[in-house]
C-alpha cells in the first residue's frame, strides 16, 4: 500500500515550534504518513483566506488524501471540529467555515471521541492535541462515523457570487491577495470574461480598471489590468507591481463592474 497523504495548511507561521510539534504529534501515530505543506502562512485567523487557499490546492491532490485545516481562531470555545468528506477527500478541520469553498454538498461528522485525541488536551493548541490525531487516525484507516455524530449545520461563510446591481453593473468583492500583490477577486472567469469584451470599468480600491489582459507579457511594466487568474477568477494585477498596495486594498475590498 502507498503511504496515505496528509496536507496541512495553518497560520502558524514557521517561526515557532507549532508545525513541528504538530507534525510530530502525526506522525508518532501514523510513521508512514506523507506529510505536505500547502502553507503555514495563512495571515493569522483569516478563515476565508483559508477556504481560499484550500479550495485552490486540495483537488490538485490524488483522492484518498487527508486535509489538515488549522486556522482557528475560536480554539478552546464552543466551536466544534469537522471531518468532511467530497469527491473522495477527506477534510479536518475546526467548523468556522473553512471549509466554505471545498464543497456546498459535503457531508461532515463532528469529532467528538476523546479516545482519538492527544493527551493532556490543551486549551490553546488543538492542531496539535485534537486535529492532528484525528487527521492520522483517518489516514491509518478509522472510519469517519468513528469520530461523532452526523453534521447537517456546518458553519459556511457568506462567499456568495457577485451580485447585479444594474442592467450590466455587478458588485463582488476580493477574495485574497497573493504574494505577488493581485487581487483575486470573486467575479468567476468563466462567467464574466466574455462580459468584458469591449468596454468595460473596474472600480477597486483607489483604482480604475479598463484594461483585459491575456498574459502578462502584453502589458507595459507597472500598468494595471485585469486577467483571468489560474484560479478561475478575475485578477486586478499591475505587471511586475503590486495592486494591492497601489490600490490600498486587500481581502473583503469591494469590487465594482460595469459593462458599456
Amino acid at each position: 500500500m502507498k503511504p496515505p497523504i496528509i496536507t496541512l495548511l495553518t497560520d502558524f507561521g514557521s517561526s515557532d515550534h507549532y508545525v513541528g510539534a504538530m507534525k510530530g504529534a502525526i506522525l508518532s501515530l501514523c510513521p508512514d504518513a506523507r506529510l505536505i505543506d500547502i502553507t503555514h502562512e495563512i495571515r493569522p485567523y483569516d478563515i476565508t483566506g483559508a477556504a481560499f487557499t484550500l479550495a485552490q490546492a486540495w483537488s490538485c491532490f490524488p483522492k484518498g488524501t487527508t486535509h489538515l485545516i488549522v486556522v482557528d481562531p475560536g480554539v478552546g470555545g464552543t466551536r466544534r471540529g469537522l471531518i468532511a468528506e467530497a469527491n473522495g477527500h477527506l477534510f479536518v478541520a475546526p467548523d468556522n467555515g473553512a471549509l466554505s469553498l471545498v464543497s456546498r454538498s459535503f457531508t461532515a461528522h463532528e469529532i467528538a471521541e476523546d479516545r482519538f485525541f492527544r493527551q493532556p488536551v490543551s486549551r490553546t493548541f488543538h492542531g496539535r492535541d485534537i486535529f492532528g490525531p484525528v487527521a492520522a487516525h483517518l489516514a491509518l484507516g478509522t472510519k469517519v462515523a468513528e469520530f461523532g455524530p452526523a453534521v447537517m449545520d456546518p458553519v459556511l461563510l457568506p462567499i456568495a457570487e457577485p451580485v447585479e446591481k444594474a442592467e450590466g453593473a455587478w458588485e463582488g468583492i476580493v477574495l485574497h491577495s497573493d504574494c505577488f500583490g493581485n487581487l483575486i477577486t470573486n467575479f468567476r472567469s468563466d462567467l464574466f470574461l466574455e462580459k468584458l469584451r469591449g468596454k468595460f470599468e473596474i472600480n477597486v480600491g483607489d483604482g480604475v480598471i479598463v484594461r483585459l489582459a491575456t498574459s502578462y507579457s502584453e502589458v507595459a511594466t507597472a500598468d494595471l489590468f485585469v486577467i483571468a487568474g489560474s484560479s478561475g477568477y478575475l485578477e486586478v494585477s499591475v505587471n511586475k507591481g503590486s495592486a494591492a498596495k497601489d490600490l490600498e486594498c486587500g481581502p473583503g475590498a469591494s469590487v465594482h463592474i460595469k459593462k458599456y
